[in-house]
């Protein structure tokens, strides 16, 4: 990564069916070897589950779920004279946005048994809930930011 200047942030089109920047994210996160058209398969058939199972937007049920999930704290690793510190440090909007569509679908793919669109509806549906792998992740690295929130004073 450059020193001196950040890099243009790429910009993202929104999905065909529901016009959404999320659910662009969500597929490009997704994505495996180049399958996109894979890739919209499966979210867009786990989204007509959701409505099925729900009987509302599919749409503001995961914008939820991404809600609950994303972090406002994160630590991150300092060294300093020797001994490496936890720092807790805020999260931008998109870094905590990306962390919540990650461990959305880590959570989907650690559940095993069910094929993926399965997993990916329940899971969805849990963390709209407030419950689940991906919010139970959020809840650790909040409580680790807790704890090592007397190191604060060493955020870079």
């Amino acid at each position: 990564m450059p020193r001196r200047n950040v890099p243009k942030k790429r910009e993202i089109l929104p999905d065909s069916v529901y016009n959404s920047f999320l659910a662009s994210l969500f597929i490009n996160r997704i994505l495996k070897k180049g399958k996109k058209s894979l890739a919209r398969k499966i979210f867009y058939e786990a989204m007509k589950e959701i409505k099925e199972k729900t009987n509302s937007n599919p749409l503001k049920v995961f914008e939820k779920a991404v809600a609950e999930v994303t972090p406002k704290v994160e630590v991150k690793s300092r060294r300093l004279g020797g001994s490496v510190y936890q720092v807790p440090t805020e999260v931008d909007q998109s870094r905590g946005t990306a962390l919540a569509l990650k461990w959305i679908l880590e959570a989907a793919k650690s559940r095993r048994g069910t094929p993926i669109i399965q997993n990916l509806v329940s899971e969805i549906l849990s963390a709209s809930n407030g419950t689940g792998t991906a919010v139970k992740k959020k809840d650790e690295m909040h409580r680790m930011a807790e704890t090592n929130k007397t190191f604060s004073h060493y955020r870079f």
